[in-house]
């Protein structure tokens, strides 16, 4: 078993990342009506890597516990975890780290369906322990676990849409919740959905879904102009005062923002123009863009409000590392998702709000000297690893250092969701 602190991954050589580097992603679980569910998880360095040996003492136990699941309330917000399980994991208890009612333990389909493995699930389940069965396909041969799965994904683009209704008919709904995997278009959620799947993994809610050509509604045009507003050169506070209040809602937003813990002043801040005063330029741009953020998302999955904050961080808290002249890479990051938060197209967006070329470049899917960050950015929030490790080497920054951003990026956007 390895040492807690010094022993090295026995594969790659690798020092076990150290307590407080969170080499980790999320990918959202949402439900029929596009509320988030839960999230899988996925570890740069997986579970195994670091325990291979017979021994699972205490202290590699606490090794575990500390460096990669440290913070799985910030990972999940309180909702559910996907863990992938392989054999081993399985037969060694390791998920039992893992608070039953939060866990969710999914046995992937390189695991083989043999009686140790079919004694730990069931060992799994009396616990209280939810069991997914992952890449469910047509003759699986983990059939014998169906009877103790809670939930079986399908992997909707290795799965053709006969063979998996015939699957959602034969073990759901009284059997088991389906969920479908890779699902990235409206029409393959409304397709899936319509076929009796219950749960849906992919990035289909972060496109926006333009039916027709149609005005912008009056408060999306707030939001719009509020961004604009932020983005001159010069900020003028009495536009910004008077936007602010046309919306009560904003208003509630920004005296509830500033007079919570995520600030901590000294005295309660009860007006607009107290509130802009007291902030300075950079925070005033700084909220704004948030509060528009979150204004505009009203509706929309809670998932994809927050992914665009934790990427606006993210990109800000690794600025100071990364050559971008004049451009700003909060509103980059912020902005990366403005077209599915607004369902506008990206190319609508930007016309209406000045940025500097560089920036309006990447965020157009144009060449720009932003391009090597923003790829980063993606890979680091949809753990393609190797592409994020390839990214970090070019841009001269360290693996630490993007995980650990990340890794504040997300406990960031939790508080900051929370305070507004």
């Amino acid at each position: 078993m390895t040492a807690p602190t010094s022993a090295l991954n026995p594969d790659q050589g690798k020092p076990a990342p150290k307590p407080g580097t969170q080499f980790v992603a999320r990918q959202p679980i949402l439900t029929v009506d596009e509320k988030v569910f839960g999230y899988e998880l996925l570890f740069r360095d997986g579970v195994e890597d670091f325990f291979r040996h017979d021994d699972p003492d205490q202290a590699s136990r606490s090794t575990l516990n500390t460096a990669m699941l440290l913070g799985l309330d910030v990972l999940c917000d309180g909702r559910r975890a996907f863990v992938n399980c392989t054999r081993d994991i399985l037969l060694k208890d390791y998920i039992t780290l893992l608070p039953s009612e939060q866990a969710v333990v999914e046995v992937l389909e390189t695991v083989p369906a043999d009686d140790l493995v079919v004694a730990a699930c069931r060992r799994l389940k009396e616990s209280g322990y939810t069991i997914a069965l992952d890449d469910f396909a047509v003759n699986d041969p983990r059939e014998a676990l169906t009877d103790l799965a809670d939930i079986i994904k399908v992997d909707i683009r290795e799965t053709s849409a006969a063979d998996a209704a015939d699957m959602v008919k034969r073990y759901g709904p009284w059997r088991c919740r389906m969920l479908a995997e890779k699902v990235e278009t409206r029409e393959e959620f409304l397709a899936t959905k319509k076929a009796g799947f219950l749960y849906f993994q992919g990035y289909f809610f972060r496109r926006p879904e333009i039916l027709t050509a149609h005005e912008i509604p009056a408060n999306r045009l707030t939001y719009l102009r509020m961004l604009t507003a932020v983005s001159q050169a010069e900020l003028d506070v009495r536009e910004i005062e008077n936007l602010v209040k046309s919306e009560a809602a904003l208003c509630y937003r920004l005296l509830r923002y500033l007079n919570s813990a995520a600030f901590g002043f000294a005295n309660e801040i009860h007006s607009v123009r107290h509130a802009l005063a007291i902030l300075g330029e950079r925070e005033v741009r700084r909220w704004i863009r948030l509060v528009a953020t979150l204004g505009a998302g009203q509706g929309k999955t809670s998932e994809l409000v927050l992914s665009a904050m934790v990427r606006a961080r993210f990109c800000e808290l690794l600025s100071p590392k990364i050559p971008h002249g004049d451009s700003d890479l909060f509103l980059m990051g912020l902005l990366s998702l403005m077209d599915a938060i607004l369902e506008l197209p990206m190319s609508q967006v930007l016309d209406n709000i000045p940025i500097d070329q560089e920036t309006k470049a990447v965020l157009s899917g144009g060449a720009s000297r932003l391009r090597l960050f923003y790829q980063l950015m993606l890979a680091q929030e949809s753990g393609e690893w190797k592409t994020a490790s390839d990214l970090t080497s070019q841009l001269h920054l360290t693996e630490s250092e993007v995980a650990e951003s990340y890794w504040q990026a997300m406990r960031w956007a939790r508080e900051v969701s929370s305070g507004t």
